[in-house]
Formats: structure tokens, C-alpha cells, sequence
């Protein structure tokens, strides 16, 4: 498929042919209060690190979003136990205080549904790290979402995240695809994103009952549901895998 990979600084008359395409994700992963605070401003407030690829047709196929945080700044050093949420909470309160960033995190990576398995995801992995090369930086790190953790929830992240094939690369196909841009797995983050909400609200995002109490498993949940009836409560609190590009 040939594509045409922009950002909206170039072209910002393209924000809400963006932000309108299709996705595939479960319901439930986007109801993360602290994604929904920050996802949003990333095309409008750091437009240079939102891109996007359209087909031969124009049509918008797929975009990818990242973030410029400054790790070494006090108190930091390490990538976040909290992952996505936390990265978000740092890159934009440094983007308030105006500190200088020196790393780019991945946010996301979506593919329009009608162009998955065409290799789109390595292709936009490839434009993230690009971008963020041609703006002066050194490495890209990204909190990923193993795209087949899903098929087994109860193994723990560690466990999963370090397993490999006979050819020395990871076991999971997404975080394959970051070790052959160059990735290495620096750690787990165990909260990288918090879901929280009524058992009514679960039952609308997932069509299931939550009428138990324990440990629910969840279509394209990483990681089981905590159902807590008697406090009409139920929270997912998903770990992601850290990973650094150097570039």
C-alpha cells in the first residue's frame, strides 16, 4: 500500500478527518480518565508529534501519536510505573512549565480496521521514531499494549513480556515489531492505565453480566476485571511493557 505519512503542524485542516477514523479498540480502554484528559490535546497543543498516513485514495489509514517529556528531569530518571497515564502527566506538565523534553514516548498506534494486516503498524512505528530523530532527539520509548496478552490474561506481564521465540525475538506479534525497529524491553508498568467504574457501566462497555464477585475476564482485557458487587464497583487495572528505541 502506498502512503503519505504528515503531521497535522503541516497540515492541521486534517485534525478531524484524523481523529474521526475508525478504530478497533474495546470499549473499556477508553474510558481511562487520565487518557481522556490528555489523548485529545496531543494533535491540537503538540500537532508535530501527531501523524497521520493516508492511501493512494486519500483516505485516512492510520496515525500514531507521541509525546516529548523531559526523563531525566528531579524525580524522575526511571520510566514510570504508571506508564501511559503517567507519561501523558508528565509530558503536558512539562509542556505548561516549559521544560526542555529530551525523549519522545509513543502514545499510540491505530489502523484503521479495512487496512489491518498490511504491515501499517510497523510502518507507523517507523514514522514516530523518524520524527522524533528529525526533531533533535535520541530515543523513543513507548509503553506497549502486547497485542496478544489478551489470550492469557492470568500470566503474569513479567512472564509474558520476557518470553521469545528460537529466533531470540519476543513471543507477543506488537512488541515483535518494536524489537525489529531496535527495541529492547527496559520494564513492566503494572498500572500503566486505570479503568474504573459501575458494574452498569461494565456491563455497557463489555456486554457482560458483572454479577460475580473476583476476577472477571474481559474480551481484549490484558489482564482480569476486579467485580466487586456489593460496592457496585468492578476496576481493570492494566500493566503495559516499556520499551526504548534508541535512535
Amino acid at each position: 500500500m502506498e502512503l503519505k505519512v504528515s503531521s497535522l503542524a503541516e497540515r492541521p485542516e486534517m485534525l478531524d478527518r484524523v481523529m474521526e477514523m475508525p478504530d478497533t479498540w474495546p470499549a473499556f480502554t477508553t474510558q481511562d480518565p487520565v487518557g481522556n484528559a490528555h489523548y485529545g490535546r496531543i494533535p491540537r497543543e503538540l500537532p508535530k508529534y501527531a501523524l497521520f498516513a493516508e492511501d493512494e485514495r486519500g483516505e485516512v489509514v492510520a496515525h500514531a501519536f507521541g509525546v516529548p517529556f523531559a526523563l531525566a528531569a528531579e524525580g524522575r530518571g526511571r520510566l514510570p510505573a504508571r506508564g501511559w497515564d503517567e507519561v501523558l502527566v508528565w509530558a503536558f506538565t512539562d509542556l505548561r512549565r516549559g521544560t526542555p523534553p529530551d525523549t519522545v514516548s509513543a502514545i499510540s498506534v491505530v489502523i484503521a480496521p479495512h487496512a489491518q494486516g498490511a504491515g501499517l503498524s510497523a510502518r507507523m512505528l517507523s514514522a514516530l521514531r523518524d520524527n522524533a530523530r528529525a526533531h533533535g532527539f535520541n530515543e523513543v520509548v513507548a509503553p506497549v499494549r502486547p497485542s496478544a496478552k489478551h489470550l492469557e490474561p492470568h500470566t503474569p506481564m513479567e512472564e509474558y513480556a520476557r518470553r521469545v521465540r528460537p529466533d531470540g525475538l519476543p513471543h507477543d506479534p506488537w512488541l515483535r515489531v518494536h524489537a525489529r525497529a531496535g527495541a529492547t524491553v527496559d520494564s513492566v508498568a503494572p498500572a500503566s492505565m486505570t479503568v474504573a467504574g459501575s458494574l452498569e457501566q461494565w456491563r455497557g462497555w463489555t456486554g457482560l453480566p458483572f454479577d460475580t464477585a473476583g476476577d472477571i475476564e474481559v474480551p481484549g482485557a490484558l489482564v482480569p476485571v476486579r467485580c466487586e458487587p456489593e460496592r457496585d464497583h468492578a476496576v481493570y487495572v492494566e500493566p503495559n511493557v516499556w520499551m526504548r528505541h534508541p535512535l
